[in-house]
């Protein structure tokens, strides 16, 4: 029972955090930066893995994609694969979760369903590190260029999309480690198999009833010819 409580919680966790991931693709904020007024604030500039936007203080946004992925910088088209990477990992690892979760009826026998639920864990911190590491690896651009005194050009600061991310990956990781976990409670615990015989009838009752009774008296009887015998 308790291994089936910690399973149920794992895979809400782990699934919580593949949306997380998942939503962090189309979210605009990956990077964000302002330019302030003395009243109130003129521009402010953001950027994903797919375009860089500016909003003026009338809240008009003009976008522009990036031209090629080729010619993209090479940190961007890494953290594209790994986000990419990391939301296909945490598809099929639902799917290995649900073949390999106790409570459901799929999957074979317990043994397999551990093996299965193990396997779904191990994708699950794969895809939780995969998010992880293109995350930070945006961030270490970010922050990198922030903090240089020779860069000239717009300094940006982390967005929102990064600490979703890293939220998200941080659930897949736990929510994968329980599930792995889960395979050695599997093997402690083995389920209790019963074997059921069938309802007897009333006639087989009774035969052998008078079956075990016919035996007594049998036994009874020899015992006693066999001490008039001696006598």
């Amino acid at each position: 029972m308790a291994s089936t409580a910690s399973e149920i919680i794992a895979f809400l966790l782990a699934l919580s955090g593949w949306v997380l991931v998942s939503s962090t693709l189309p979210t605009d904020y990956w990077k964000v930066s302002t330019i302030d007024g003395t009243v109130i604030t003129t521009a402010t500039y953001w950027a994903n893995l797919w375009k860089t936007c500016v909003t003026d203080s009338t809240g008009v946004s003009n976008c522009k994609d990036f031209p090629s992925m080729l010619a993209l910088d090479g940190y961007i088209q890494a953290c594209r694969g790994l986000m990419i990477a990391a939301v296909s990992l945490g598809f099929f690892a639902s799917i290995f979760a649900l073949f390999g979760m106790k409570c459901t009826k799929v999957g074979g026998s317990d043994k397999a369903k551990a093996k299965i639920a193990c396997l779904a864990g191990i994708t699950f911190i794969l895809s939780g590190l995969c998010s992880m590491t293109g995350c930070s690896l945006y961030a270490n651009k970010i922050t990198t260029e922030f903090f240089d005194p020779l860069y000239v050009e717009q300094k940006y600061e982390l967005g929102a999309a990064l600490f979703i991310g890293w939220a998200g990956a941080s659930l897949c990781i736990i929510g994968g480690i329980i599930f792995c976990f889960s395979i050695s409670d599997n093997s402690q615990t083995p389920r209790m198999a019963y074997a059921y015989n069938g309802a007897t009838s009333v006639l087989s009752s009774r035969t052998k009833y008078q079956s075990r009774e016919g035996d007594f008296k049998n036994t009874t009887s020899s015992k006693q010819f066999d001490k008039n015998a001696y006598v």
